[in-house]
């Protein structure tokens, strides 16, 4: 049994190590190709965790919503949905046997598709009374599903900025002021005035939306105690 594991590991998995016990904890770092300033994660992972439950642990920590196929590249194994034929992602990261530092691919939604880096870290002792997995650090804004992939992301995501963007922001301002501040409740029955702030409104939340999921280390954390990366990791299973 074990002489078939090892012929169909990657090569960058190598005998086990002391440190990678099923009870140690794995270090992971996780982030987006292709995207400036980095959107990153660091997360801490039992070894007993499959692939199929790290996918769900990535789709939480980054912020996407689980709605598209994925598959792990491991140099030359691919583990995944099944509908990639693909290996099962039922395999432990004990049984993956990786080494400190080493490095594989994580693809989410195959039509972009939007690569992650992954990297081992180190195994460590789990702490007493810690839960497990669990982020512990993170930076970056998770770009919107569907949004066309890392080149659209950063030239939209800066919308909110643009001439365009001031100019709604402007239009909110100079009509809410009137109304508000001047006390001129006619233009609340003006057509062309609403129809100017309800355009306004609706442009700058989809520019508002193009920046991205923000990342909140608390929020992460509090989905991941609920377990809600079990439910993310059957969605494309």
């Amino acid at each position: 049994m074990k002489r078939t594991l090892k012929s169909t590991l990657p090569k960058e998995c190598s005998a086990a190590s002391a440190s990678s016990e099923p009870e140690s904890i794995v270090q992971i770092k996780v982030w987006l190709h292709g995207i400036s300033p980095m959107v990153w994660r660091r997360v801490l992972v039992p070894s007993t965790l499959t692939l199929r439950e790290l996918h769900g642990v990535i789709q939480v920590a980054m912020g996407w919503d689980g709605i598209h196929l994925y598959q792990f590249c491991l140099r030359a194994a691919e583990y995944g949905s099944v509908e990639l034929s693909a290996s099962s992602p039922d395999v432990t990261l004990a049984a993956l046997r990786l080494r400190k530092n080493a490095r594989f691919t994580y693809e989410y939604d195959l039509n972009i598709p939007w690569r992650h880096e992954v990297r081992i870290e180190g195994w460590l002792n789990p702490g007493d009374g810690k839960a497990y997995p669990a982020c512990v650090a993170g930076d970056g804004a998770c770009p919107p599903e569907d949004c066309g992939g890392p080149d659209a992301f950063m030239v939209n995501r800066d919308g909110i900025l643009s001439m365009d963007g001031l100019e709604d922001l402007g239009t909110m301002i100079d009509i809410i002021e009137g109304v508000v501040l001047e006390g001129r409740q006619e233009i609340l029955n003006d057509e062309e005035a609403m129809w100017r702030l309800e355009q306004a409104v609706d442009r700058s939340h989809a520019r508002e939306r193009a920046r991205g999921r923000p990342f909140s280390r608390r929020a992460v954390n509090a989905r991941l105690r609920r377990a809600e990366y079990r439910e993310l990791m059957h969605q494309q299973c």
